[in-house]
């Protein structure tokens, strides 16, 4: 596949996955308005949302299966199916006032998303491993659309019908299927899937690799500490630190833009300054935001906090993401990917759900303080793979790309 036509899919896969995407910010800020009136209790407000983050963790493997068995492209038109019936479903669900069904929706959204994450790397199997960097902000490019499309469909979507918000999920299930469609211009490498069985090497070994785990480790860190200080934001602006409603939604709003932007100029500053110095400079945005958030509690201190920790979420996982090619054998990127994927989405669901206990059980310092572990641990992950001969990549083209 020549460069014209790969980047021409990366396109497409860029365009396909903002219209599928757009559904994941609509049942941010639809969800836990929506929770709050069906849950029996106010307690179990945000549920739903805590969900499609588990239901993205548990549907990594059978996303990466169903990918490996039926290729990429018949695989996505199949989760995207998925996502428009539990869309559908989850507008019934508000019709017949069912929390359960409607929490059981959102597992299934988080399974359609599970699948959409892995179009990163459909993009850079498309392009020549050196490219991988650029594709992969293309993708993180579409990003930014999502994140403006999903919540607009969200207000957009309201007053549809009697029942509020039933066609929020109308619309994203309309959107998804233009973006199935759309997905239909794709056209996968025939090498690659002509080559789809997998190594006999374990994951096991590929954990003796230290640019493997470094590269998993950066986009892992990367979530949780996002996922962590975004998710407690909103409770501590608004109801510890007594800042409006609307300043709050202004900071998350955007943190959100501080999350994909920087994609925009992903390529030029890989060139610049390694994906190994991708990762420095967002462990600096995520120290950065530490110590802001430990002296500075006014809006504009939250929004400076929010803003790093955005910039420092597309740079750690980003720069994850492309080292990751480099480092398995043709015919493993299932499995490692999988493995990748499920280490990632698992830790931000940890982090999503036990940040609402530290925040009751504990203070926005102390909070912030925590971050400093992971935080660390990259820290040491970097010295580790610096000073092993193991950690360059295995392709001799990646490593000129990656680890100079």
């Amino acid at each position: 596949m020549n460069r014209r036509s790969g980047f021409f899919n990366v396109g497409v896969l860029a365009i396909s996955n903002a219209l599928a995407f757009a559904a994941a910010p609509m049942m941010m800020l639809v969800g836990s308005l929506v929770g709050s009136e069906l849950a029996p209790s106010k307690d179990w407000a945000t549920l739903p949302i805590a969900l499609v983050v588990i239901g993205t963790a548990l549907g990594i493997v059978p996303a990466t299966q169903a990918m490996q068995r039926l290729g990429r492209k018949q695989a996505l038109w199949l989760f995207m199916a998925i996502g428009v019936c539990s869309y559908l479903l989850a507008g019934q669900s508000l019709a017949i006032k069912s929390f359960a069904l409607f929490c059981s929706c959102s597992v299934l959204m988080g399974f359609t998303n599970a699948a959409l994450q892995q179009i990163r790397f459909a993009a850079m199997e498309c392009v020549a491993l050196e490219q991988a960097p650029t594709a992969v902000s293309v993708i993180m490019c579409g990003g930014i659309v999502a994140a403006m499309l999903g919540p607009e469909l969200g207000v957009l979507g309201r007053h549809l019908s009697a029942v509020d918000y039933q066609g929020s999920f109308w619309l994203v299930a309309i959107c998804t299927v233009v973006a199935a469609v759309l997905l239909s211009l794709f056209t996968p490498d025939r090498q690659l899937t002509s080559t789809m069985k997998s190594s006999s090497r374990s994951v096991s070994e590929l954990l003796k690799n230290p640019a493997f785990c470094m590269a998993v480790v950066s986009a892992a860190v990367g979530y949780v500490v996002m996922s962590f200080v975004m998710t407690g934001t909103p409770i501590s602006m608004h109801h510890h630190h007594g800042h409006s409603l609307m300043d709050t939604k202004w900071v998350i709003q955007c943190h959100i833009v501080a999350m994909f932007l920087p994609s925009l100029i992903s390529p030029w500053l890989f060139r610049l300054m390694s994906i190994r110095g991708m990762m420095i400079i967002g462990l600096v945005c995520y120290g950065v935001t530490v110590i802001i958030g430990l002296y500075d509690t006014s809006v504009m201190g939250f929004w400076s906090q929010l803003v790093l920790l955005g910039i420092g979420w597309n740079f750690l996982f980003v720069a994850g993401t492309a080292l990751l090619p480099s480092t398995y054998l043709e015919g493993e990127q299932f499995k490692a990917q999988a493995f990748n994927d499920s280490a990632v989405f698992s830790s931000q669901a940890v982090a999503a759900l036990s940040a609402g206990w530290a925040m009751s059980a504990t203070s926005w310092e102390t909070m912030l303080l925590i971050c400093l572990i992971p935080i660390g641990f990259m820290i040491f992950m970097l010295i580790w793979s610096g000073l092993s001969k193991k950690s360059a990549p295995m392709s001799p083209s990646a490593s000129q790309s990656t680890e100079r």
